[in-house]
């Protein structure tokens, strides 16, 4: 038999059992391991009270497991946002300890109804588990609960008291109807949408940084929308996309005459745009002369067309986004420095999917329906849905593309599987190889020796990156992590943790 692992609340009849109370008996906790042996008994602790010590030294004396005290701090024992967390790193945490294999037992007796409730739905999906109770009258048994529960549904379930208050606190509308298309329900998301709501209302220039496919044009729109200036034109512009030669044409505009093949007038984007809001997609592309071009606009509020000799007021919101680090590209002399203090007063940092802990899952079921309604007039189409396994692999991706590679995977697997369902092989032939970058490669591989190299600071740059990205991708699950490392054990990969301060 594997290793048994039982997780339960310290409730507050446990310690009135170990202070002598005869009406309760031993309590939930006692009763189960003094009828059953563990490996380990983890106990998650919410007490402000000395007593706990006196209760850990009592039930010592009831059993030959191992006892483990975590500490957690709650607003409240029915918040069950907090339960959730503190319960799933807790278990996260034993399951890198003693990877996979391990058997879970939950108690719900312990603790309050919202403790128990979220070892069920644990239970029934992310972490399964059989689950006990115990009673005075009725000792220790297994607890029957004869459904299953998405996972899908919990985050969102739990954080609504705490989205009401943090709404409330903010002095936010009850609904946001502009940001519905932005799909989430990670905390790391909540917060970013939440600073976009509260510049929306504003004129203010907003720079919003993330990796290609982090959806920074449709924060940009929502932004948009969720201004005064939504009625005015919000006019997009990816300035990478501009050959050098037209970019000031395009963006100012110019006269008749003005250059060759100049036949008739032209307005230009920031014109266009007057009264509502322009969105200066990968600024970082933009060429250094029309970066001067652009602080003048920031600065004074007007536009001069190729060939003419008179500026033009407009009033423009403007909206940039990058998928570098501008702050490097003006320490590196890219980037004008002037024109990035000017546009970087609201920073919105997008983070990459691999960082939005619970939304992959949220987004597959979103994309899925979106691509069956719009194929569903398509000759021959047949309704798609995943496998456990294949969603099971996309949860594990690591996504370098990010919303957009993740979308587009799923339409290839849909568009490309024969059956109804799509499995893991679908998705496994639509997705694309993750391809490491020349300048990283050259950066570790084809460094100059002539004043030497430091080969040992080298070598832990990549082991920590492998490494951090083995224990993401396995959930922090150690077993699985060395395997696809190619380290021959859990304890190796321990070592190799513990020697680059990754422990």
């Amino acid at each position: 038999m594997g290793t048994q692992l039982l997780f339960c609340w310290l409730g507050a009849t446990d310690l009135k059992a170990a202070s002598g109370a005869d009406d309760v008996g031993l309590g939930p906790v006692a009763q189960a391991v003094s009828t059953s042996t563990y490996d380990e008994i983890v106990l998650l602790d919410n007490w402000e009270k000395e007593g706990v010590k006196t209760y850990l030294s009592w039930l010592k004396g009831k059993t030959a497991s191992k006892i483990t005290i975590k500490k957690v701090r709650l607003s409240g024992p029915t918040n069950f946002g907090e339960i959730y967390q503190a319960a799933t790193e807790i278990i996260s945490e034993k399951m890198a300890e003693y990877g996979k294999d391990a058997s879970l037992v939950y108690h719900l007796s312990p603790g309050t109804p919202a403790m128990a409730a979220v070892w069920i739905l644990l239970a029934k999906t992310r972490y399964p588990a059989e689950l006990i109770e115990s009673s005075k009258e009725h000792g220790v048994r297994k607890a029957s609960v004869p459904f299953d529960i998405s996972a899908d549904f919990i985050p969102s379930l739990f954080r609504k008291p705490d989205l009401t208050l943090e709404r409330l606190a903010s002095g936010l509308p009850a609904a946001a109807p502009e940001f519905k298309d932005i799909i989430f329900r990670s905390d790391v998301m909540k917060q970013v949408v939440l600073k976009a709501r509260l510049i929306s209302p504003r004129s203010i220039p907003v720079l919003i940084e993330g990796e290609s496919g982090t959806g920074k044009e449709l924060f940009a729109r929502a932004i948009h929308d969720a201004s005064p200036r939504k009625d005015n034109p919000f006019v997009a512009i990816n300035c990478g996309a501009i050959p050098p030669e037209l970019v000031e044409s395009e963006l100012f505009g110019h006269e008749k005459g003005a250059f060759t093949g100049a036949t008739s007038a032209r307005v230009g984007h920031f014109e266009a745009a007057d009264q509502g809001t322009i969105f200066l997609d990968e600024i970082g592309e933009l060429p250094k002369e029309m970066q001067v071009k652009l602080l003048r606009i920031v600065q004074e509020g007007e536009v001069k067309r190729i060939g003419s000799t008179k500026a033009k007021k407009v009033n423009i919101r403007i909206i940039a986004a990058t998928n570098r680090n501008l702050i490097d590209e003006v320490s590196a002399g890219l980037f004008r420095e002037d024109l990035f203090y000017r546009l970087a007063v609201a920073v919105i940092k997008l983070p990459p999917l691999r960082e939005r802990a619970g939304d992959i899952s949220l987004l597959i079921d979103h994309f899925m329906e979106q691509i069956n309604k719009e194929s569903a007039e398509d000759p021959g189409y047949k309704h798609k849905k995943l496998s456990a396994s294949a969603m099971n692999l996309m949860l594990q991706h690591s996504w370098p593309g990010n919303v957009r590679e993740l979308q587009n995977t799923l339409t290839r697997a849909a568009v490309w599987s024969v059956e109804k369902t799509i499995d893991e092989k679908d998705i496994r032939e639509a997705l694309l190889p993750i391809m490491a970058s020349g300048k990283s490669k050259d950066l570790i591989l084809n460094q100059p020796l002539d004043d030497g190299i430091d080969l040992p600071e080298i070598m832990k740059t990549v082991a920590v990156h492998y490494l951090k990205r083995g224990l993401l991708e396995t959930r922090g699950n150690k077993t699985r992590a060395a395997e696809i490392l190619g380290l021959p054990s859990y304890q190796t990969l321990t070592n190799w943790l513990k020697k680059y301060g990754l422990e």
